[in-house]
């Protein structure tokens, strides 16, 4: 699976607050949550994403409380994959979880905002494009990868009862 897009970079211990603001937690609608996205930390951020951009941070992306928010938020927003040298626990499974795929990468934080990026799930391939070099982060298991193309835990899981029933 191959993404692309600019690079949009922030620093360490971006919490769930900063990506979504607790004042949203009322809203379910992922579009609506992409419509506060990263507010907490960068009102103009929504102004500049593009469908399949990425987010590139430092250590500990996702910290703070367990809200699933911030992920959905994330992804609704168009970004299609988040770059970090660490990320929380729990917001790594919730990312996971609604197929927003998530790379450790403790190099890739010579990246630069808006620098255009290549990564390849499959292989754990990051390619700064705009400054030629190449980083590596774990590449997903084929498992990981059948549910991140899916959509998500829920989607995958949906597929997998129908492929059943079809039998």
């Amino acid at each position: 699976m191959k993404l692309k897009g600019k690079a949009h970079k922030y620093g360490a211990n971006i919490d769930t607050d900063a990506i979504i603001p607790a004042r949203y937690l009322n809203l379910s609608d992922p579009d609506q949550l992409a419509g506060h996205c990263m507010e907490g930390i960068d009102s103009d951020f929504l102004n500049r994403v593009q469908p399949g951009d990425i987010i590139v941070a430092a250590t500990n992306f996702g910290c703070g409380s367990s809200r699933e928010h911030a992920p959905i938020a994330i992804k609704a927003a168009g970004i299609s994959c988040v770059i970090a040298r660490s990320f929380a626990r729990i917001f790594f499974r919730n990312a996971i979880n609604i197929g927003l795929p998530l790379l450790e990468c403790a190099p890739a934080g010579e990246i630069e905002q808006g620098d255009e990026l290549e990564v390849e799930l499959s292989s754990g391939e990051i390619r700064d494009i705009t400054r030629d070099k190449l980083f590596k982060a774990e590449p997903y298991p084929d498992f990981m990868l059948e549910l991140i193309s899916a959509g998500g835990l829920i989607e995958h899981t949906k597929k997998k009862i129908e492929a059943r029933r079809s039998l």
